[in-house]
């Protein structure tokens, strides 16, 4: 994962793409996912999706927060779950 040249920092990084977390993250609860977290969907980005690309955009990370299908993540965080 590349990060923009202004941020100097993940936790800047999450604050600025925060809004389309939140907004996933409601999009899902509305499907009746409760039990998932703005942090959730920002471990998952970044463990499975933004470590294999290089030079991001905020563009294309929004993107991403967006247009992931809610099965794919919870598929994903089921099996964290199992192992833990």
């Amino acid at each position: 994962m590349i990060m923009d040249e202004k941020f100097h920092s993940a936790r800047e990084l999450y604050g600025y793409l925060l809004p389309a977390l939140r907004t996933k993250k409601n999009e899902m609860h509305r499907r009746k996912y409760k039990d998932v977290t703005e942090n959730d969907l920002w471990s998952y980005f970044c463990q499975y999706v933004w470590n294999k690309k290089v030079d991001l955009t905020i563009g294309e990370m929004v993107d991403d927060i967006l247009n992931t299908e809610a099965l794919e993540i919870l598929l994903k965080k089921g099996k964290e779950n199992e192992t833990n």
